[in-house]
């Protein structure tokens, strides 16, 4: 019982010890000098450079790729500061000019509201009612033209239906008259024709 105890607190051990070192092992080889953040760019070259007492040597060729990440992220840092500038500096000058606006609008707005009561149509002032009556005559006459149009427009379209009616009628009549014509015409043919073979038979 003991020694089976003792196999499986080693088998145990032996698991959890190869999964650390895995994962660790995982961590590393995602970390690079050219690709990922500039914090692991630094984690990469603290971890891949050699150990001297307390201190720790580093390639120069990795400080100076090092050096140029960092500069390029401080150069695209420092752009998009300008950048956040500029939208910043253009979405002021908008709102002043909407500021603007809007004291316009507000002056326009209580001089609309000073002359609410009177309306100006054609140069002459009018009172409210007397304008509501002028466009609801308006409306109205507008609305009698529209029934009239409309019955004029049915009228007319009816007329049109029944002409074309009456057209293809009298086409259809026409085309039955040329096939008789037609017919008696052969028919006549016919008979002449034979009355001339009667005749060279003679």
């Amino acid at each position: 019982m003991q020694l089976f105890k003792l196999s499986a607190f080693v088998l145990l051990t032996c698991f959890a010890t190869t999964n650390i070192y895995s994962q660790q092992s995982n961590n590393e080889d995602k970390l690079s000098l050219s690709e990922g953040t500039i914090d692991n760019q630094f984690e990469y070259v603290i971890q891949r450079s050699n150990n001297y007492q307390d201190y720790k040597v580093i390639k120069k060729t990795w400080l100076y790729q090092l050096k140029a990440h960092t500069l390029d992220s401080l150069k695209a840092i420092h752009k998009n500061l300008d950048e956040t500038k500029a939208i910043v500096s253009a979405q002021t000058n908008e709102i002043n000019g909407l500021k603007e606006e809007l004291a316009s609008t507000n002056a326009t707005l209580n001089t609309t509201r000073e002359e609410k009561d009177n309306i100006l149509l054609f140069g002459m002032q009018m009172s409210k009612s007397s304008y509501s009556a002028l466009m609801w005559s308006i409306i109205g006459g507008l609305f009698l033209l529209l029934v009239i149009f409309i019955y004029n427009y049915n009228k007319s379209n009816r007329i049109t239906r029944q002409s074309k009616q009456a057209l293809a009628d009298i086409e259809e009549e026409f085309e039955e008259h040329r096939r008789n014509a037609l017919e008696r015409e052969q028919i006549v043919r016919r008979q002449l024709q034979d009355e001339i073979n009667k005749h060279k038979k003679a």
